[in-house]
C-alpha cells in the first residue's frame, strides 16, 4: 500500500483528491494538510510514501516548503496546482529542487475534472513511490563547465536523446556539459505543451550551446539543441546536405506525443551517424527505436539505474539489448561527445 499525504489549502480538493486516490485500491491517503506547517508535524506522524504538494499556499509556499523538505527529508513528491496549466516557472524550478512529477490541479469542476484524469494521477503517484530522490543542495553550482570544446566533432553527426520522468533534470546535466561547437542535439522529452517552450528557454539560459523548442523547417547545426514541442512528434529527414526538423500532428504512440522512437525511427536513414541516448524515465517509449538504431550503425547508451529517477525507458533498453553501453548521468555527455569526436 503507497501512503500519500495530501497538501493543499483547499478543503474541496484534499477532499476530492483523497477520494479519488483511494478509489485506486493500493492507495492509502494518511493524511490531508492545510499548509506546509500542518504538513510538517504530519510527516513525522504518518510516514508518508509520496506527497502531492500545492504551490499556492498561505504561511508559506509550496516551493519554499519544497526546498526545505528535500534538504531535510527528501522524500518522492508529485506536485498539484493550478500554476502548472500555464507552464509556470515555479514548477519547473520545483522539478529542479527535486519534485518527481507534476499534474495540472482542476480550475473548475473539481470533482469531474480530477475523476478523468484518474488513471494519470495513479500512475504518477506508484511512479513517484518508486523513485529515486536525492537531498537538495542550494549552493549546487549550476553552471556546469562545458567539456570538450578544444575537440572536433565528424561532420553531419547527430546526437539524439530521449527521456520521461525526472527528464528535465538529467537533460539539464547533459546539455549544460556541451561545448558551443557539439553536434546538433535532438530532444524527445515526455511534457506537456505549455512546458516544453518554458523548458526550452529555461536551458538556454543556462547552457553554452543555443537551445529552442523546435520548429517545423528548423535546420540542424553546430551547437544548436532542438526540443520536441510537448503536443507534436519531432522527426528529423535530410533535404539535401541538411537536417531538417520537421513536426507530426498524428496519433500517440506509446501512449506519448511527442514519443521517442517517432524521432529515432525518423533518424534511421542517417543512423552512422547517429549518437543517441535513452534516460530516466516510466514505461519503454525509445527502447525499440534505440535498438533499430543501433542495428542500423547508430553508437547508444542508456542511463543506469543509480542515477536514474526512474529506472524505465533505459531499462527497457538495456533488456533488448539496444545500448551499445549504459553510462550514469554524470558521464552521459562526455560519452556522447567521445562517441562523435574525430
Amino acid at each position: 500500500m503507497i501512503k500519500v499525504l495530501i497538501v493543499d489549502d483547499s478543503p474541496l480538493l484534499r477532499a476530492v483528491l483523497k477520494a479519488v486516490l483511494e478509489q485506486a485500491g493500493d492507495i492509502q491517503v494518511v493524511g490531508a494538510a492545510k499548509d506546509p506547517y500542518e504538513a510538517r508535524d504530519m510527516i513525522k506522524a504518518t510516514q508518508p510514501d509520496v506527497l502531492t504538494l500545492d504551490i499556492e499556499m498561505p504561511k508559506m509556499n509550496g516551493l519554499s516548503f519544497l526546498k526545505n523538505l528535500m534538504r531535510l527529508r527528501p522524500m518522492p513528491v508529485v506536485m498539484l496546482s493550478t500554476l502548472t496549466q500555464k507552464g509556470s516557472p515555479e514548477t519547473l524550478e520545483a522539478l529542479e529542487v527535486g519534485a518527481v512529477d507534476f499534474i495540472a490541479k482542476p480550475m473548475t469542476n473539481v470533482a469531474e475534472q480530477l475523476e478523468a484524469y484518474a488513471d494519470i494521477l495513479y500512475q504518477k503517484i506508484r511512479t513517484a513511490s518508486r523513485a529515486r530522490v536525492r537531498a537538495f543542495k542550494p549552493d549546487r553550482d549550476n553552471a556546469e563547465k562545458a567539456a570538450g570544446g578544444d575537440i572536433k566533432y565528424r561532420s553531419n553527426n547527430i546526437i539524439a536523446i530521449g527521456a520521461s520522468t525526472g527528464g528535465t533534470e538529467a537533460l539539464r546535466e547533459v546539455l549544460t556539459k556541451l561545448p558551443s561547437n557539439c553536434p546538433p542535439v535532438v530532444i524527445t522529452q515526455h511534457i506537456p505543451p505549455v512546458f516544453s517552450a518554458s523548458f526550452a528557454q529555461r536551458m538556454d539560459r543556462c547552457c553554452t550551446v543555443s537551445v529552442k523548442e523546435a520548429e517545423d523547417g528548423d535546420v540542424l547545426g553546430e551547437g544548436r539543441v532542438f526540443i520536441a514541442p510537448g503536443d507534436k512528434h519531432l522527426l528529423i529527414s535530410q533535404q539535401g546536405n541538411k537536417l531538417v526538423c520537421h513536426l507530426n500532428d498524428g496519433d500517440k504512440v506509446n501512449r506519448h506525443k511527442p514519443a521517442v522512437d517517432v524521432l529515432f525511427d525518423s533518424l534511421l536513414p542517417v543512423a552512422k551517424q547517429v549518437h543517441a541516448a535513452l534516460l530516466t524515465g516510466m514505461g519503454s517509449d525509445g527502447a525499440q527505436g534505440l535498438l533499430r538504431l543501433k542495428e542500423g550503425g547508430a553508437n547508444t547508451f542508456a542511463q543506469d539505474e543509480a542515477s536514474c529517477v526512474v529506472w524505465g525507458m533505459p531499462r527497457a533498453a538495456v533488456e533488448l539489448n539496444a545500448a551499445n553501453k549504459v553510462v550514469s548521468l554524470d558521464n552521459m555527455a562526455t560519452n556522447l561527445l567521445k562517441s562523435a569526436s574525430r
